[in-house]
């Protein structure tokens, strides 16, 4: 993997703001971190860019320590923090290029790289704009552009998509998939849970500075479902015709529980395994239940996270 997280550990005098936290993902990969207020997640981001350092545990970009060779993990990695740092009276171009020069970028280089980046955050057309003057979703982009500036395999977000409007998250989420399809390695942080879930291959769920469960959506789902004693599966049914008839007779199936008409579907809770499945789809045959659809429903990454957590402030 190319981003560890290897028992990390950050106290400030008495509070364990990260304890003992392990994760990793990929290149190609937007993984998710999820936590409430308060969880961690910001601390271990500036560990991860190099900006703090942990009391225990280390942080490997690919073949570098963020603890041990910070210099060499700056190279690697891009950061945009959760607010907007940026400087009055300058020009959008201006904020760009004082940023390619930061880099050590020069001439005709740092003229393409300052293009390339105006490109694809879609700001050419305001390049001569203040930076004061943007809408929070353009500042957003700027500021994506500048965590860009470097050419950056690994990209760490904290809370992008706060206080955007829908359709610059949507555009947001776009520019994200794209940065994943070029190979890039991106963490990201929000509480926009339903639209992480779109976009992320794996998530970590963190709660007062401790790992709770890391991994694919659907595997935390399994996991979970394995340690119910009782393995209550919600199932969705959509029917041609006879949704009246087929609720009452779910309802009067003793495995059967909060059965809920949801529009075109009829929802339930069903007990047992998938041997469970089965049988109940036999009978709604048998019954002559028109069925288009018949189908286990995953919970969303919204209810697996109150699930796993527990809203403990510390």
């Amino acid at each position: 993997m190319y981003v560890q997280v290897k028992n990390l550990t950050k106290t400030f005098g008495k509070l364990y703001a990260v304890r003992n936290l392990s994760f990793h993902f990929d290149m190609g990969q937007i993984y998710g971190f999820v936590g409430p207020n308060g969880a961690g997640k910001t601390t271990t981001m500036r560990i991860m860019v190099t900006l703090d350092s942990p009391d225990k545990g280390d942080i490997k970009i690919g073949p570098y320590s963020a603890v041990y060779e910070p210099e060499e993990v700056r190279g690697l990695i891009g950061f945009m923090p959760d607010y907007y740092n940026t400087y009055p009276n300058m020009k959008v171009w201006e904020y760009l290029d004082f940023f390619c020069r930061m880099y050590g970028l020069r001439g005709k280089e740092r003229k393409n790289r300052l293009n390339e980046i105006m490109d694809f955050t879609d700001l050419i057309k305001l390049k001569d704009k203040p930076v004061d003057g943007l809408s929070k979703g353009m500042k957003q982009r700027l500021c994506l552009g500048r965590a860009l500036v470097n050419h950056p395999k690994v990209l760490v977000l904290d809370e992008p998509a706060a206080g955007l409007d829908p359709r610059a998250r949507i555009e947001l989420r776009e520019l994200l998939k794209i940065l994943r399809e070029q190979g890039r390695a991106i963490l990201v942080s929000s509480h926009i849970l339903t639209e992480l879930a779109e976009i992320c291959d794996g998530v970590a769920i963190i709660e007062k500075g401790e790992l709770v469960s890391s991994g694919k959506i659907e595997d935390i789902q399994n996991h979970l479902e394995d340690q119910e004693r009782e393995r209550l599966r919600t199932i969705e049914v959509h029917l041609l015709e006879k949704k009246e008839e087929c609720i009452q007779f779910l309802l009067e199936q003793p495995e059967i529980a909060h059965v809920k008409d949801i529009g075109k579907h009829i929802a339930f809770s069903l007990r047992g395994e998938d041997e469970a499945q089965i049988d109940l789809l036999r009978k709604l045959i048998y019954q002559d239940f028109p069925i288009l659809e018949f189908q286990k429903r995953t919970d969303s990454l919204e209810n697996l996270f109150m699930k796993l957590t527990k809203g403990e402030i510390q």
